[in-house]
């Protein structure tokens, strides 16, 4: 019997499919290919042709950033581009987040990467963080690429996390977010760094267990509390439709709103002050 060895794109291929949940069998129906063919891929005792790593990619709901791994893997030229949001073929893109900005308002905003580090924003997002924070009193680590990172800002206990009146609710709920996040990623990724990172600061909570919509609320809300003011917000996340660039399919918008009629009225209040201020 000939001895083989799994080549890396046979070994990312079989990684990716356990973590869908197919079996070889499943992939093999779904993708329209003999499950022989499918064994051999993952063993090395056949290479991959770009289609059919783009056809796997594909019917497994795989990121453009891990298609372009997998291609790699296999001796293939990235098929997808990472584009800087500043580029000039970025231009429809920067306007449709400012037009999606600006009708947020008097509501917060923010546009982040994959990380959780901001982007941009709207004004209101930055009204709504300079009246709970400080910024100049930050710890570095709540920018640990040199950019401020939304969920460190948020879990950090020096960050946004003493103003949160349900903050065991809301650290369960974000960090088993990114504990999914770092699992997809995998170990020592950013991602599982970031994880492990601000999770040492809960050593309390136990996220496997924890039932974040416990008093049968439709959503989740987070509620800041600070000088007698009292936000109660929930948020939205938008994604690019059709996305055909890793930066693209990555970003995210988060909006806030008011889950109450008296947050409604303070978050207008608080923006209108300091406009005019």
């Amino acid at each position: 019997m000939a001895l083989t060895l799994t080549t890396p794109f046979g070994e990312l291929l079989r990684h990716w499919r356990k973590k869908c949940g197919h079996s070889q069998l499943e992939l093999a129906l779904l993708a329209e290919v003999s499950q022989r063919h499918l064994s051999f891929l993952e063993s090395g005792r056949s290479a991959p042709t770009q289609e059919m790593i783009l056809k796997l990619s594909t019917v497994m709901e795989l990121p453009l950033r891990t298609q372009n791994l997998l291609l790699s893997a296999a001796g293939f030229s990235p098929a997808y581009s990472e584009t800087n949001l500043d580029a000039p073929e970025m231009q429809p893109i920067r306007q449709a987040l400012e037009f999606m900005l600006r009708q947020q308002e008097p509501y917060p905003a923010f546009v982040l990467d994959r990380h959780w580090n901001l982007m941009t924003s709207n004004q209101s997002a930055q009204i709504l963080l300079g009246s709970l924070i400080n910024f100049n009193q930050l710890p570095a680590e709540i920018s640990p690429q040199g950019v401020l990172n939304i969920m460190c800002l948020t879990l950090h206990p020096q960050g946004l996390m003493p103003y949160v009146e349900n903050r065991e609710q809301v650290a369960s709920h974000l960090l088993q977010r990114m504990h999914r996040e770092a699992m997809i990623s995998g170990p020592d990724s950013l991602a599982d760094q970031l994880y492990q990172q601000l999770s040492a600061h809960y050593p309390q909570l136990d996220i496997s267990h924890h039932n974040p919509l416990e008093g049968h609320a439709p959503v989740l809300s987070t509620v800041f509390v600070k000088d007698g003011m009292r936000l109660n917000l929930f948020s939205t996340i938008t994604t690019l439709g059709t996305p055909c660039d890793i930066t693209l399919q990555e970003m995210r918008v988060e909006s806030l709103f008011p889950a109450d009629p008296e947050t409604d009225v303070l978050l207008r209040r608080l923006v209108q002050t300091t406009c005019l201020d």
